[in-house]
């Protein structure tokens, strides 16, 4: 018995081991894709995905910076992450070769973001949006009847704050997006750090702080507005038509509706990259060239409202989505726009000071 265990152990030694599916691991945002895509990347390419969410740059910066993260793809926002991240060495190149779909994005949004990224080598666009005002504009009609619905001076002029404050308003708490939006606002250039464009940029926030209801994270802002709780919200274009879509599920009896500002609204993009250690490289670049195809970007636009850079997906789309100026600004709005920079170290810190002065109020 004895002879024959020990011979039926050396047979299972000597077969070979089923071979295990590759896995793609994924660090996205929350609730920033359509399940039905990675559904079908697993089911066409046997690659398992593993699928992890975070809720801030912050987060996401302090997991790369660890290093030996783990993930194979990640999704920096253009600025600042992605910049810091491109010039830290911390992303690998992408071999465009393997990425053939690559052909299908905007090369004008691509354009976009080689400011940070010379040549597009790290990065591709996975969706982008603008900031701006997230409003029930029935409730600010009957508080501020005079009230400009397309400009940040119905946030930024007390005078308005002050009355539409008893319906609800929300900041979202990200000095990257708010301050460069203010000094556009002050016509002011958008990626000073000089003191005098910081002070002005704080002056004007701590005059309509007694206003706000809350400085608070996107996925709150988009929760409160949904609920009837706030009526405006200075936000990511994308929070006020994924509130929209969730008012009108529960049945409420308003809308969300979303302006870019006339004064020029900031554009972010959100870009698929490769970690220089990633475990499984040639996975994250078969997931990039899927998620690029016009059809896939398309449901992914469709779940969670964001615009993609992908034009070819945009037919694909209901009416009621690529008619939606909120979700694909029109060429005068994209023309007023600007991207924000990211300022050095000194600069970062001297922000934070002026955000967190208006967060406390004083």
């Amino acid at each position: 018995m004895r002879r024959l265990l020990m011979l039926l152990a050396l047979l299972l030694a000597a077969a070979p081991l089923r071979a295990q599916p590759p896995v793609l691991n994924v660090y996205n945002w929350a609730d920033y894709i359509d399940p039905y895509a990675i559904e079908r990347f697993q089911r066409e390419t046997g690659i398992r995905i593993r699928y992890d969410v975070y809720d801030s740059l912050e987060t996401l910066e302090g997991k790369l910076s660890a290093g030996r993260s783990g993930y194979d793809i990640i999704v920096p926002t253009s600025e600042p992450t992605f910049a810091r991240l491109v010039r830290a060495g911390a992303l690998r190149p992408l071999d465009m070769a393997r990425i053939p779909n690559a052909r299908n994005l905007d090369p004008a949004l691509m354009r976009r973001i080689a400011g940070v990224d010379a040549g597009n080598r790290h990065g591709a666009i996975y969706l982008w949006g603008t900031v701006g005002l997230a409003m029930r504009a029935d409730r600010i009609r009957q508080l501020a009847p005079d009230a400009p619905l397309d400009s940040l001076a119905l946030l930024l002029d007390p005078r308005h704050a002050s009355r539409i404050a008893r319906c609800g308003i929300a900041v979202m708490d990200s000095a990257m997006d708010v301050l460069p939006s203010v000094l556009r606002f002050l016509e002011r250039d958008p990626n000073s750090i000089a003191s005098d464009d910081l002070q002005a940029a704080q002056r004007a926030l701590l005059a309509i702080r007694p206003h706000l209801r809350s400085v608070t994270a996107s996925p709150t802002i988009v929760d409160a507005l949904a609920a009837g709780e706030i009526c405006l919200a200075l936000t990511y274009s994308g929070d006020a038509i994924q509130a929209g879509a969730r008012a009108r599920e529960a049945r409420r009896d308003f809308a969300i509706t979303y302006a870019a500002p006339r004064e020029g609204a900031q554009l972010w993009f959100d870009v698929l990259a490769i970690p220089a250690d990633a475990p499984n490289p040639d996975a994250a670049h078969a997931f990039i060239n899927f998620l690029l195809q016009p059809e896939i970007m398309a449901g992914i636009t469709r779940q969670v409202r964001y615009p993609n850079a992908v034009p070819a997906s945009i037919p694909l789309l209901p009416a009621e989505l690529r008619e939606d100026r909120g979700i694909f600004p029109d060429e005068a709005t994209l023309a007023r726009s600007f991207v924000a920079g990211t300022p050095d170290a000194a600069g970062e810190r001297a922000r934070s000071r002026v955000w967190n002065r208006f967060k406390a109020g004083r």
